[in-house]
């Protein structure tokens, strides 16, 4: 694993475009949540695939797809990024959160199971909390059973976050935002029925939320218990596709606003509600998810509001 260019700063996020040794270029980020220190709440993402099959319309990673990390590999990108505060794999922090997130959609790499699997013995650390987003593609049945299996094994009593992404209510809508075959609302139900137990965390729902992309609370609560599961919005980042695409982020982070309707609506239905603006800063440096440096290199003209920070040749 070789590290040929980074970006960022050290008190919000650093990202990483690394060559695994055979050309493929993954990528890899760490980042804090100011004001909250290190100590408290440190983030990993992870990538689990080369580039992403998915293609969705607000994702840099699709369009680039190279085949699957090996279990050694997305280990190898979280040993990385351990060894450069703890090389003594002893991890301090209250929370300590893994998330299988930056590029690829995990449930079609069985691997990342495997670094599931392994993670409990490999470090020393309290706080370890995997984190797993997905949109759940048809033809995932099996790892969903495993992945199972192993958050009962593993990571029990609240120390697993899963989250169906699902963006918009609006099922035809929802197929333009992620084109691929995938659970229906149901198949998610009766999945996060199995799944959630009364020591865990809410399944959430997550809404990278667009002008224009229904949130119709009548829809998720046919399908989804509040007292099961959370939904959390975020806003749309400023990628490339996105900009593409003609999509515009229906929450602004720049401005203070808690009068957001959609978001009213849903806490009215019992919902619990998180609105996860998180650092506009990681816009500029590029470490939200699904936000691919390497497209950003070969742009000639970068987006506004998004990829400013200068990338760092590492070569």
């Amino acid at each position: 694993m070789k590290v040929l260019a980074s970006t960022g700063r050290d008190d919000v996020a650093m990202v990483y475009v690394v060559d695994m040794g055979d050309g493929r270029l993954i990528e890899c980020v760490e980042s804090v949540q100011p004001p909250i220190p290190r100590e408290d709440k440190w983030v990993l993402l992870v990538s689990t695939m080369f580039g992403c099959p998915i293609g969705c319309s607000m994702c840099d990673a699709g369009g680039h797809y190279q085949g699957k990390p090996s279990k050694e590999q997305i280990l190898a990108q979280i040993d990385f990024l351990v060894n450069k505060r703890y090389p003594d794999k002893v991890i301090p922090a209250k929370q300590f959160k893994i998330q299988f997130a930056r590029m690829g959609e995990p449930t079609l790499n069985p691997n990342v199971l495997d670094v599931l699997d392994e993670l409990p013995g490999r470090y020393t650390a309290p706080g370890l909390m995997p984190s797993l987003s997905t949109v759940a593609p048809k033809g995932s049945e099996e790892f969903f059973e495993r992945l199972l299996q192993i958050k009962n094994a593993n990571f029990s009593g609240g120390h697993f976050q899963f989250q169906f992404s699902i963006h918009t209510t609006d099922n035809s809508l929802r197929d333009q935002m992620i084109p691929v075959k995938k659970w229906s609302f149901a198949e998610m139900e009766a999945y996060g029925e199995r799944f959630y137990a009364p020591s865990d965390r809410k399944i959430t729902l997550n809404f990278a939320l667009a002008n224009n992309m229904p949130v119709e609370t009548s829809v998720l609560l046919r399908y989804f218990n509040p007292d099961k599961f959370l939904i959390k919005i975020t806003p749309l980042n400023p990628t490339y596709r996105a900009v593409e695409n003609n999509l515009s982020s229906y929450i602004d982070p720049q401005v203070e606003h808690n009068g957001y309707e959609i978001v009213e609506a849903l806490k009215q239905a019992g919902y619990q509600v998180i609105v996860s603006i998180g650092e506009v800063e990681e816009n500029l440096i590029g470490s939200n998810c699904g936000q691919y440096i390497k497209r950003h290199l070969a742009a000639t003209q970068p987006i506004s509001d998004g990829y400013t920070y200068t990338i760092q040749d590492h070569s």
